[in-house]
C-alpha cells in the first residue's frame, strides 16, 4: 500500500468515503480526506477540485473520489491536466487503469458500488503497479492534448 492518500466525496459519496477511509488507516495509510465533511447537499465539482490541486501539487500521489454513480467526479477530475481519473466498477477495470493507463485518481459510485466489492477495486487499484513500456507512451500521447 501507500504511505498517504487524499480522499474526497460529495454528499452521496460520503458513507462510502467514511468507509474506505476507516480501511486505509486500519491498514497503515494516511488518509487526508479534503471533504466533504457529511451528509448535507454539496457540489462534487469543488470535492475534485479540491483534491487534483493537492495531488498535482504533490500532497500525496493518488487520490479517491467518491460521488453518486462517480460520473461527475470522473468528468470533473479529468479536467486537471495531469489528472488520470478512473471510474472503476469492477476489479479488472482498477487493474487495468493502473497498469495500461497510470491512473492516480480512483473515481467510485457510492451509490451503485457495494461496500465488498468498492474495498475490493481499492485493494486492487493500490496494489496493481503500472506496467510502463508502450503503456507510457500513450500516457505521453494523452497529456499532449
Amino acid at each position: 500500500m501507500t504511505d498517504a492518500i487524499l480522499i474526497g466525496s460529495d454528499h452521496a459519496g460520503f458513507a462510502l468515503k467514511s468507509l474506505l477511509s476507516d480501511y486505509l488507516a486500519r491498514n497503515g495509510v494516511r488518509v487526508i480526506d479534503v471533504g466533504c465533511r457529511d451528509e448535507s447537499s454539496c457540489d462534487y465539482p469543488e470535492m475534485a477540485r479540491r483534491l487534483c490541486r493537492r495531488v498535482l501539487a504533490g500532497e500525496a500521489s493518488s487520490g479517491i473520489l467518491i460521488c453518486g454513480t462517480g460520473l461527475g467526479m470522473c468528468m470533473s477530475a479529468n479536467r486537471f491536466e495531469g489528472i488520470r481519473a478512473a471510474l472503476c466498477t469492477t476489479e479488472f477495470h482498477a487493474r487495468m487503469s493502473r497498469a495500461h493507463n497510470d491512473s492516480n485518481v480512483l473515481v467510485l459510485g457510492g451509490r451503485v458500488t457495494g461496500t465488498e466489492l468498492a474495498l475490493s477495486i481499492l485493494r486492487t487499484w493500490l496494489e496493481t503497479p503500472f506496467e510502463g513500456g508502450r503503456h507510457q507512451r500513450r500516457i505521453d500521447l494523452i497529456e499532449q492534448h
